[in-house]
């Protein structure tokens, strides 16, 4: 068995730093045998090289060569796919995270930045970092210069969702748990390619918690998973990415 936490992340994992969340610790503080998971191997195992799997699906040349992340910080692994791709990335964690209007240039940047705020944004109750309940339910378009930054927005879905332009005639978002409601939705505002990091069962792209905890279940070992260990099952179970093309 293994239980795969949604909604909350219990660690904010960057690079190989793990910055406790308190509010997603709380959850999990009487389970005392199973294994629990938010998904954070998931995101920096299979999502490392999330572009270079699904780039033989996309236009061969992406151009300007940019993308903005409206939250990177939890998508550590996302963000060093596009690095590693050649992209020009803007980070939004503080826009979209706390309100504060300060984009994050590099990884650099962004690694100094969790150093930093971690320790104390770990403090805050989770309504005050993402939308739960009917809040993710609301779209409000906001950052819309940043949107446009490049014809690649990736990170969470619940962030990108929360300030979605109308417009995304030729862009290509990289994201994971998406509905079939999410693809009529990004479909009907244009948007040319959705990729999701988890495979589409039923119209639907799972989180990586509920991924990674089935691969825990599945391994038999009754603990969370090395990063070894995650890829490997990825292999051996042929695992990939998702890419849908939406629109011409």
């Amino acid at each position: 068995d293994a239980f795969g936490v949604g909604g909350v992340e219990l660690y904010v994992r960057v690079v190989d730093k793990n910055y406790p969340l308190r509010s997603g610790i709380n959850l999990i503080k009487n389970v005392k045998h199973t294994p629990c998971t938010d998904g954070r191997g998931v995101k920096l195992t299979q999502e490392r090289n999330l572009f270079q799997m699904a780039q033989p699906h996309l236009p061969p040349n992406i151009s300007p060569r940019k993308a903005m992340m409206p939250v990177a910080a939890d998508r550590y692994g996302m963000a060093e796919s596009l690095h590693k791709a050649g992209f020009e990335l803007v980070f939004c964690d503080l826009m979209f995270g706390l309100g504060l209007p300060i984009p994050v240039k590099g990884l650099r940047q962004l690694r100094f930045l969790a150093a930093v705020l971690m320790p104390v944004v770990g403090l805050m109750p989770i309504s005050m970092l993402y939308p739960t309940g009917e809040d993710q339910m609301k779209i409000t378009p906001k950052y819309e210069k940043w949107y446009n930054y490049g014809p690649v927005v990736a990170g969470d879905f619940q962030y990108i969702r929360r300030h979605l332009p109308n417009d995304l005639t030729g862009k290509i978002i990289m994201t994971n748990t998406t509905t079939q409601a999410d693809v009529d939705l990004m479909q009907a505002r244009g948007l040319a390619y959705l990729v999701t990091s988890t495979p589409r069962i039923d119209g639907r792209s799972f989180g990586a918690n509920v991924l990674e905890a089935a691969l825990i279940a599945v391994s038999g070992k009754g603990r969370n998973l090395t990063d070894d260990e995650l890829t490997a099952l990825f292999r051996e179970l042929d695992l990939k990415p998702t890419v849908l093309k939406l629109n011409d």
